[in-house]
């Protein structure tokens, strides 16, 4: 039996079936994907065929077909209209099954191998993204009502959402927000003291006012969204949760249902305009990138929070290292989370009679498993990474964008600056960039821009803190966030009239960096609140000169070149550094974290450290580490430290880089402060053991005041240990016993390029040493280099 997409033609009984997808490796057919046609079918009878209408069902869909409700381990082809074999594979315990990249078309069957009587479908569509695009009024069609339920995309898959309004469906239109990923967002919601310890708040009162309270989604954005009188609407991806289809770590489909998403929300009665926002921090952060690069014509807005600017550099290989501290482990939770039934809610929902999500739980076994598509490219081909590095594809992002992120966060990075450069089609694009840890998006400071961005993309008001707001705030940011911060004053509520207030909003800086997150005086040390801030109109700022410091033979750091005969320094791999026991115990949104940021060991790292600072020095933006090396194994996995030794003897983290350094070859948009390399197999060099060769590595942006007094100490040394989530899958070459050289002498001027701005003055005391978040601090400790031989 065949399912039509929506829009073309449909098996009505049939149209709310949501199907998953199973695991296809990227080696081939036998795993669902598209061959070249000429595969030989071993078992096919080379006369007349016998064939029965299918009893399996088969989805029509971009690119692909679904099967579903067939024998388990029931091997099926595709054949084309030609008759040829495309395709072939299993259909997994669940009978259900996927055959993906296939290429669009008619007249395609789905056939069983085998002896016959053999089962097939036949005259199937694989559609091409282009003729997939239903038509407005498949999107006008779907109604949506507040709380748990589905929509429909275009090839029949069903998405389970939750819709959260601020008040009653008839007092709306509401200006609305998408949630969307592959996290719960879709969940059933309820009562948000279900989700968090609220104290002694009392909800019976407050739900009337705030009825986001009672009707709490499962996801942040939502719940922040309703405290401001913003509709919400959480969808699960494909393949995650109580939704259809299987789950491919941001494949076409999934761009095309968000796609979907967008447009159905926004066709509501009760959506404000019928246009929507996306929003979200982290995953629902970075997915926006995404769909919006789709263009979806209902979509006024996006404010995309804690992403990164490079699915490989920034967070999953930086420098060509694969982190699996944070990103595979990441990976790996999401993919356990797509399997059937891999959420734990699901089984509620279909105990409870929904048969929809049990429909939708066939396909969840036919995930791609990412982990597995990692290690298989291990270098950059464009043809596999470049859909998934947001810096290809930024470009045609056409609305406006409202972004922040913390340079030391400890999931995605701080990699994410340099999407400022890439957002060329937006024309409003804001950044606020600080100091903190992974959710930091989220607290007041930065909730309140959030909020106007929305009110001027989506409300078309002036942005105001509702009183009631104001009131709870310090209780209600309590208990969320363990931080009785309230909201800072109303930045646009002195304009008189909307036009003004944007007018005033467009017309600042769009780069706002916030200094010092912690360094409080009107609350604890460690209270996400910063100290003070600059705004620049781009990115690195054109404020920023350059400053280059040398490594010396003596350990220390200089403006001048080392002497000719300087020599070198030389430390050996320290493979506890890649140990899990570095990570921090306990909660890392706590006002400061309980890191654990160890001290260098002899003979593991080579340390330079400056003179003191006569006067206070800002620095703004990215660095190069440009390293001359040796390695006596041939290769030198690499880390580089920037901290702070302040006036009274303790020492603050700032910022790190890495690099694999045989991938030290350069791409052709490296800058001085900004190395680039390739990544790519037909670039890769060994390190040299007699000859020094020059690294240059890219240390991620940051912005630190140093004040007059203080120091900068750069270490090399071993990746692993700097950041609290952030471990690396070493080369098998880097053990205890390789030794990696440092050169500071003619010819091997060691040295690294800081982002300084010149002339700044601090205007606030040196803060307690720990306060600022995300940046932990310890007692500075001498360290002696050792010479290399």
């Amino acid at each position: 039996m065949i399912i039509r997409s929506p829009g073309l033609v449909v098996v009505p009984f049939l149209f709310a079936l949501s199907l998953p997808l199973t695991a296809c490796n990227d080696d081939g057919p036998a795993d669902g994907e598209a061959g070249t046609g000429d595969e030989s079918d071993e078992t096919a009878d080379t006369g007349e065929q016998e064939f029965v209408e299918a009893e399996f069902l088969v989805r029509e869909s971009v690119n692909q077909l679904h099967i579903t409700h067939a024998e388990p381990g029931v091997e099926l082809r595709v054949v084309n209209a030609s008759g040829e074999e495309v395709a072939r594979a299993t259909t997994d315990n669940l009978g259900s099954l996927i055959f993906r990249l296939l290429e669009p078309g008619t007249g395609y069957s789905v056939e069983e191998t085998g002896a016959g009587p053999r089962e097939a479908a036949r005259d199937l569509l694989v559609m091409s993204t282009e003729n997939s695009l239903p038509d407005q009024a498949f999107y006008d069609a779907q109604i949506l009502e507040q709380g748990y339920q589905y929509i429909t995309t275009r090839d029949g898959t069903q998405l389970a959402v939750y819709v959260s309004l601020p008040g009653p469906i008839e007092d709306g239109p509401y200006p609305t927000i998408v949630n969307y990923s592959g996290y719960n967002p879709g969940q059933p919601g309820g009562s948000l003291g279900d989700q968090f310890d609220l104290g002694n708040l009392d909800l019976e009162t407050l739900c009337p006012i705030f009825p986001v309270i009672c009707n709490a989604p499962n996801h942040p954005a939502g719940i922040l969204a309703g405290f401001l009188g913003f509709a919400s609407v959480g969808v699960n991806m494909r393949g995650t949760g109580c939704s259809g289809g299987a789950y491919d770590f941001f494949e076409e489909l999934q761009v095309l249902d968000g796609y979907d998403a967008v447009e159905i929300v926004a066709s509501q009665d009760w959506v404000l305009g019928n246009k929507v926002g996306m929003a979200g921090l982290s995953y629902p952060g970075i997915s926006q990138m995404w769909v919006a690069q789709a263009n979806p014509p209902s979509l006024a807005a996006i404010a995309p929070m804690s992403i990164f600017a490079h699915t490989g550099d920034s967070t999953l290989r930086p420098g060509g290292l694969t982190n699996y501290g944070f990103a595979l482990n990441w990976a790996e939770n999401v993919l356990d989370g797509a399997q059937p039934y891999g959420k734990g809610w699901e089984q509620g929902l279909v105990d409870a009679g929904d048969t929809i999500c049990e429909e939708n739980q066939l396909l969840h076994g036919q995930y791609v498993d990412m982990l597995e598509k990692v290690d298989s490219n291990p270098y950059y081909t464009p043809e596999v990474y470049d859909s998934l590095t947001p810096l290809k594809f930024a470009g045609n992002i056409d609305v406006p964008i409202f972004v922040t992120g913390a340079w030391q966060d400890e999931q995605t990075g701080g990699d994410f600056a340099p999407l400022f450069n890439a957002f060329t089609a937006s024309p409003m694009v804001k950044f606020t960039m600080f100091n903190g840890v992974h959710a930091d998006g989220y607290v007041p400071e930065h909730l309140i821009y959030w909020g106007a961005f929305f009110d001027f993309y989506l409300r078309e008001e002036v942005p105001v803190i509702s009183d009631p707001l104001r009131n709870i705030g310090p209780s209600l940011f309590g208990a969320l966030l363990g931080d009785n911060v309230e909201f800072p004053p109303d930045p646009y509520a002195m304009y008189g009239s909307y036009d003004e207030a944007l007018a005033a909003f467009e017309g600042e800086d769009p780069i706002t960096v916030k200094f010092e997150m912690g360094n409080s005086t009107d609350y604890e040390t460690g209270i996400p609140q910063s100290a003070w801030q600059l705004s620049f109109n781009q990115w690195p700022p054109a404020e920023v000169v350059p400053e280059r410091w040398y490594f010396q033979p003596d350990g220390s750091l200089s403006t001048m070149p080392p002497p000719s005969d300087g020599g070198g320094s030389s430390f050996h791999i320290d493979s506890n550094d890649a140990d899990t026991s570095t990570l921090p115990d306990g909660d890392i949104d706590t006002p400061l974290p309980p890191w654990n940021w160890k001290q260098d060991e002899t003979d593991t790292a080579a340390v330079f450290l400056s003179a003191e600072f006569p006067t206070d020095v800002v620095m703004v933006g990215p660095a190069s580490a440009d390293l001359w090396i040796r390695s006596n194994v041939g290769e030198a996995d690499l880390e580089v430290n920037i901290s702070e030794v302040r006036p009274d003897g303790q020492e603050m983290y700032v910022q790190s880089g890495w690099l694999r350094a045989s991938e030290r070859s350069l791409a052709a948009d490296s800058t001085d402060l900004a190395p680039i390399q390739t990544h790519a197999e037909v670039d890769v060099q060994d390190v040299p053991a007699d000859d020094y060769v020059l690294a240059r590595l890219s240390v991620f942006p940051f912005a630190h005041a140093f004040r007059a007094g203080s120091r900068i100490r750069i270490s090399v040394d071993t990746p692993g240990s700097s950041r609290a989530e952030w471990l690396f899958v070493l080369d098998p070459s880097q053990t205890d016993d390789a030794r990696i050289d440092i050169g500071h002498f003619g010819g091997a001027e060691s040295s690294i390029l800081l982002p300084v701005i010149p002339g700044q003055v601090i205007p606030t005391v040196l803060p307690p040493c720990p306060s600022l978040r995300g940046q932990p601090c310890r007692d500075h400790v001498d360290f002696t280099n050792s010479p290399a031989n």
